[in-house]
């Protein structure tokens, strides 16, 4: 594989932003003579873009499925556009990224061919990309996603309660503006129609603090989309669950592995 450590400025977000960008050698590319499958790959709340490369065997998988990774840093942004004024961090993963990654390499700019992934809080920025832009996303993969953001204005956070909100507020604004934007993905997923969707893939350890959130989205969206789910018992909020679980998305993808 060649690695990458991609930086750049992003007109989007007025400032200069780092990406790390994992494609197969110059003889694979050269041998399949046609622009690469593509996974943008996001990280959790308290990560950054490196986190995926050192914590899990990524660079390895993305070699045997001969495909082009791509890990973006957003900070705390949750993929949002903040009501703060402080980025427009959708609208830079959803539109802008894509338009350089695609521009600097060799990635196929078809639907069937780009994918977006993530844990937690890239849980929730992989699923909003796919439910609010179908049109561009041939699948989408959630990894103990926060799927249902309005739940954490109430959940109980070991005393930080109100700093967390705080920091929410400022992300998406009061509660009940999440609750009727485009960023509840419950509220998209119920527009969206079934037809017009990518697949989906979600995975949650029994023993992750997010569990309600994933079983109660597949609970009520799994149906009409035809959620690929798996809640693997024992499982809690960690990098071994999520390092097993990023090869079997690569593989539900159907991404041929090298021979």
């Amino acid at each position: 594989m060649t690695f990458n450590d991609f930086h750049f400025r992003s007109e989007v977000l007025g400032l200069h932003v780092s990406a790390y960008v994992l494609l197969p050698d110059i003889s694979v590319l050269e041998q399949e003579a046609k622009p690469l499958p593509t996974l943008y790959l996001l990280h959790g709340l308290s990560d950054d873009h490196t986190r995926w490369m050192r914590q899990t065997r990524i660079e390895q998988y993305a070699e045997k499925y001969r495909i082009a990774i791509v890990m973006p840093a957003v900070a705390r942004s949750f993929y949002t556009d903040m009501d703060s004024g402080a980025g427009k961090y959708f609208t830079f993963v959803s539109e802008e990224l894509p338009r350089v990654m695609e521009s600097y390499f060799p990635l196929s700019k078809k639907r069937e061919d780009r994918f977006a992934a993530g844990l937690s809080m890239g849980g929730y920025g992989a699923m909003k990309l796919g439910l609010r832009l179908p049109d561009r996303y041939g699948a989408i993969a959630s990894l103990s996603g926060a799927l249902e953001m309005e739940r954490d204005y109430h959940r109980p956070r070991g005393g930080g309660e109100a700093e967390f909100v705080h920091e929410l507020n400022g992300i998406f604004g009061s509660e009940e503006e999440l609750l009727s934007s485009d960023n509840n993905l419950s509220l998209v997923a119920e527009k969206l129609d079934c037809k017009k969707a990518p697949r989906m893939y979600v995975a949650c350890g029994d023993k992750d603090f997010l569990i309600e959130y994933n079983r109660h989205f597949v609970k009520t969206f799994g149906q009409k989309f035809g959620i690929h789910y798996e809640e693997v018992p024992g499982e809690a909020h960690t990098w071994p669950f999520w390092d097993q679980q990023i090869e079997k998305v690569l593989r539900w993808l159907n991404v041929p592995e090298a021979k």
